[in-house]
């Protein structure tokens, strides 16, 4: 990708590795890298096309044969809550948010632990060490928050590793006391997401993938109205489109790199 008075943006395909969401297929992502004066508008473009940041990278999937990963978006101004939404927040009443910058702290990493123990015991996050943690919250070369949510006794029971866009929040990793299933504090930590965007006056939040033939990434569509990627156009999902068994296609390999003009 060239753009007149801008260096070229150099994009790489990833090895083939199993696919963390589906079992029995494989993945293989594109990948950029977000460096220098123009990382931020690099990264806004590439977000609005479907990509999704780690460390300095920017990465999306190009999977031979498989288009179950669809990018997926929060219209904040439009959503309203649910029943079980406002269950949620009332159970959580006690709950305070705190933007706090880009650092790793240790007892950020104790509950990060406990999280992927409980819940992802099995996957290569669970095996990081303080110093891998440190990188995924440090290394960013974009405007970064770690929100952290904290009980009456000022207890950290909750993160989310938050990037801030043009056009809305990007949730990059979320984790949380694995013992207070019952709080659902990880659609609180969204349900957070929305109301601050409103009130930066902001139209969305980025969920990152959803990805319906998957129980852990399935949830995302429940968060109405939310749009979805399809073709490199943002659509609204509708219940018709979500009950397809197969989704139109959407190029995402493509789109993103026509779209990531001036």
């Amino acid at each position: 990708m060239t753009v007149p008075g801008r260096p070229p943006q150099f994009f790489y395909a990833t090895a083939p590795l199993p696919c963390p969401y589906v079992a029995g297929r494989t993945e293989r992502k594109v990948v950029t890298e977000l460096t220098g004066a123009d990382a931020d508008a690099l990264h806004n473009r590439l977000s609005r096309g479907g990509f999704r940041r780690s460390h300095n990278i920017a990465y999306a999937p190009v999977c031979a044969g498989c288009r179950s990963c669809i990018p997926i978006r929060i219209v904040s101004d439009r959503f309203r809550q649910s029943r079980t939404h406002r269950r949620i927040i009332a159970a959580n009443a006690g709950l305070r948010a705190y933007e706090m910058p880009p650092r790793a702290t240790a007892e950020q990493f104790k509950l990060f632990q406990r999280y992927q123990q409980a819940r992802h015991g099995e996957g290569d996050m669970a095996g990081m060490s303080f110093y891998d943690y440190r990188a995924m919250v440090e290394d960013t070369p974009i405007e970064t928050w770690l929100v952290e949510f904290r009980d009456g006794a000022d207890e950290l029971v909750g993160a989310c590793l938050t990037d801030r866009l043009a056009d809305g929040l990007s949730a990059v990793y979320s984790f949380f006391a694995p013992d207070l299933t019952r709080q659902s504090l990880g659609t609180r930590s969204i349900l957070w997401l929305v109301e601050r965007t409103r009130e930066l006056g902001l139209p969305y939040v980025y969920l990152g993938y959803w990805v319906p033939e998957s129980p852990k990434m399935a949830y995302k569509a429940r968060f109405r109205p939310v749009e979805i990627l399809l073709g490199g156009t943002w659509t609204e999902l509708t219940d018709s489109l979500a009950a397809a068994d197969d989704p139109p296609s959407w190029p995402l390999h493509l789109a993103p790199v026509q779209q990531c003009g001036p």
